[in-house]
């Protein structure tokens, strides 16, 4: 009787609350039913969560009936949130683990060769998975013909430093047996971050007509050798102010405050502090009202291109090919023969970023601004 009366495979069914419509199951007009369970599993970093959003719009085209959810860590979650084509985003925890082995999906996407990860993915049951699992002797594998590139990826550097053309997005469609066409991933910012950053250019006088240049300074974690010094972003500073008329926005997080106030201490009147006690998002709205941004290949990089500003992107130890700036921006690569290396230390007493000329930033950052790709 109750399965008659209930439909249990309706889009907005909740089970422990009435859905968002208010009504009984029986007869609902809005009753949507789903065709298809999908989940992907992209944990971190929050760089790559971003840009994995450019499969969601691509597998709601190919399954229109489904419901997708997404297992990610915090705070990865606050740059999913408003996403359109999203059901489901379940936080990395205990409950939401537990819910997931007790689920049945069509499908699995696990794009993180994260311990955690391989093995809820590998535990789910699913009629299919793409992606990356965990064998019987603990270790990664891929689940599907299509993953084995970007797996032999992770264990040959000559083909990821050298041999490798292919960007990210274009692996992780491979992955998912979609068919890539330069689909974006976006970031949506609500009107409280908006605000935010209104408030924030009105209190520094900044007014919309001004050329405004954000200059991240961070680099993470995980590879502390990828951004500039704070020497030479003085001296790109000091280089810009000479060569362009525009207002410099230095841009950071909790780990930059330090590095951030020295920066500041030896450009005085020539930079606007950002600050580096914002959150994820108003971090990321700061950047959406800057003319363009200069940043190493981290978080901020992925923030500005899914936001679409131009981009002066600084990449040393990481591999330049694997990132896609849908032709808003230039990558300036380091020529040190050593590098891209992946090491999060480095012994040298010039870093293959030292390398890096500003001139050359500076001369990339005039012709974006003059709207030259």
């Amino acid at each position: 009787m109750l399965k008659k009366e209930i439909r249990f495979d309706c889009r907005y069914f909740d089970g422990s609350k009435p859905c968002k419509f208010k009504v009984i199951c029986c007869g609902c007009k809005y009753y949507e039913p789903v065709k298809k369970r999908i989940l992907i599993i992209k944990l971190a970093s929050a760089g790559d969560v971003l840009r994995t959003t450019a499969l969601v719009p691509a597998l709601r085209k190919k399954y229109p009936d489904s419901h997708i959810s997404w297992l990610v860590r915090d705070p990865g979650q606050q740059l999913l949130d408003s996403n359109p084509c999203l059901d489901r985003i379940l936080v990395f925890n205990l409950e939401s683990v537990l819910s997931l082995l007790a689920e049945k999906f069509d499908l699995v996407i696990s794009l993180d060769k994260a311990v955690e990860a391989l093995s809820i993915a590998t535990l789910v049951e699913a009629r299919k998975k793409y992606g990356f699992g965990m064998n019987g002797n603990g270790k990664a594998y891929p689940f599907n013909k299509e993953a084995e590139y970007s797996f032999m990826l992770g264990l040959d550097d000559d083909l990821k430093f050298r041999k490798n053309k292919k960007t990210y997005q274009e692996m992780i469609f491979e992955i998912a047996r979609l068919e890539y066409a330069d689909d974006r991933y976006e970031l949506r910012l609500g009107k409280r971050e908006l605000d935010f950053a209104e408030r924030f250019f009105r209190a520094n006088r900044l007014r919309k007509k001004d050329i405004v240049i954000g200059i991240n300074t961070g680099s993470g974690k995980v590879f502390a050798n990828k951004n500039l010094r704070p020497q030479k972003t003085v001296e790109l500073i000091k280089l810009l102010d000479r060569q362009v008329k525009a207002k410099i926005l230095l841009l950071g997080g909790p780990l930059e405050k330090e590095m951030n106030e020295r920066i500041f201490k030896n450009t005085g009147s020539r930079v606007i502090d950002g600050g580096c006690g914002n959150s994820l998002k108003e971090f990321s709205a700061l950047i959406s009202r800057c003319s363009l941004v200069i940043t190493a290949d981290t978080l901020s990089l992925h923030i500005a291109v899914a936001l679409k500003r131009p981009v002066v992107a600084l990449f040393g130890p990481t591999s330049y090919q694997e990132i896609e700036l849908y032709k808003r921006g230039r990558k300036i690569i380091s020529g040190l023969s050593c590098a891209p290396c992946y090491k999060n230390k480095c012994g040298k007493v010039l870093t293959c970023m030292d390398k890096i000329s500003i001139k050359k930033i500076a001369g990339a950052a005039r012709d974006l601004i003059a709207g030259k790709s």
